[in-house]
């Protein structure tokens, strides 16, 4: 049988931002696949770099809606640590309270796209309907239902209520309720079952050499979830299990994610109900002192990791992000292998991919690297766009500002 390989994106149906996996197939079994990235870069990293470390608070949070607090929580816990700044314990409650919402949000989010990706569109219904549950509990402890702007350099920036407190608890008991039913269907649908089970297979062994990460790899059995294994925020002080499961499967994935929704309403419970007293926040200095630090959180889809670098001035000299995304990538051409071609949309749902989150760009000149700075990188840009599209976006920029000037 004659070997095909196949583009699937940068622009494609299955695919909700652009990237590009090139399947090779026989006939209707996968043999092998690639994938490429580099289709949605924004400059994060550089941009960071030529703004204040409040700026990049706020910067870095939006480089994705779902794990937005995750970021944040991330980049806020370097700065605090190079700054010697010692969080206040309800901060850190309220931290760990808005990271569950954010996974519960997540995970109910996913577990739509999951069905929808399958055919079962009745599970996208329901499940979306109890995520606006969630996000509307955000939306009144913080005022967003996404890039909730809580954090803070020194804590966070709101308190919750009495009231907050007894309204978020009895939406857990709602969501739980509504979660056991999902459950339910997980364990005993066959349909449900038999289109997951066996699905992008990933043996143990190989998710640990890849490197796979949140529920991709506890999918697959490997115990690790940074809440636990590197406690952050107030994980060290709330009673949780790490969820694994040993299908190594779409399966499998799915129902870490759904057992993991118990477990963060476990959390969510004692958070809010052993919240301790006493201030928010700590003031921060405006300049940060030369130093580094590696922050580790478990974002909803996995580990995220943040660098910072200090110079002593009110910009950091540099900032790195590894999203979970980037670590999972590369399992997904693993998890192809020897599956079929209609398969590929939910096994790339089911690492619960973010590429804007893990977009890189490298400029090669004459097989020479060469870095870029914020400004150089704004003039290319507009350049590029006036020789390709005859778009001369600094031309817009400076009618914008006139106009703006006669208003």
């Amino acid at each position: 049988m004659s070997r095909v390989t196949i583009p699937l994106g940068p622009q494609h149906p299955a695919l909700k931002e652009p990237a590009n996996f090139s399947i090779t197939v026989a006939g209707e079994k996968i043999l092998s696949t690639s994938s490429r990235l580099g289709y949605n870069h924004r400059g994060m990293e550089k941009a960071c770099e030529e703004r204040t470390y409040i700026q990049d608070m706020y910067l870095l949070e939006r480089i994705c809606g779902i794990c937005s607090h995750s970021h944040s929580t991330a980049f806020v816990q370097t700065v605090e640590e190079i700054a010697g700044l010692d969080v206040p314990r309800r901060a850190l409650y309220i931290r760990t309270l808005i990271g569950e919402l954010e996974r519960i949000h997540s995970h109910l989010l996913w577990l739509g796209v999951a069905g929808h990706e399958i055919g079962f569109d009745t599970l996208l219904m329901y499940s979306w309907r109890d995520r606006e549950v969630v996000m509307d509990l955000l939306a009144l402890l913080c005022g967003n239902r996404v890039n909730y702007g809580i954090n803070t350099i020194g804590g966070v920036r709101r308190d919750i209520t009495a009231e907050q407190i007894a309204g978020a608890l009895r939406d857990m008991d709602i969501l739980e309720e509504r979660t056991r039913y999902y459950i339910d269907i997980a364990t005993s649908e066959p349909s449900f079952i038999a289109r997951l089970a066996g699905v992008g297979y990933i043996s143990r062994e190989d998710a640990v050499r890849l490197q796979a990460v949140g529920p991709t790899g506890r999918g697959s059995n490997v115990a690790i979830d940074i809440r636990a294994t590197d406690p952050y925020a107030a994980y060290g002080e709330v009673d949780f299990k790490v969820i694994t499961d040993s299908h190594c499967d779409v399966y499998g994935r799915a129902v870490v994610r759904l057992l993991e929704l118990m477990e963060s309403y476990r959390i969510v419970r004692q958070v809010l109900k052993e919240m301790p007293d006493g201030p928010v926040t700590v003031k921060a200095p405006r300049k940060i002192p030369a130093g580094e630090a590696v922050s580790r959180v478990e974002a909803p889809r996995g580990e995220d990791v943040h660098y910072v670098k200090g110079n002593g001035s009110d910009k950091p000299e540099r900032v790195r992000v590894r999203a979970s995304t980037m670590a999972n990538i590369q399992a997904v051409n693993k998890m192809m292998e020897n599956n079929n071609l209609a398969d590929v949309p939910i096994i790339i749902a089911a690492i619960d991919p973010c590429f804007s989150c893990t977009d890189r760009c490298v400029r090669v000149i004459g097989g020479k690297r060469e870095d870029l700075g914020w400004r150089d990188l704004r003039r290319h840009g507009i350049s590029w766009y006036r020789k390709h599209w005859g778009i001369d976006f600094g031309e817009l920029n400076r009618k914008l500002h006139s106009l703006r000037g006669e208003r």
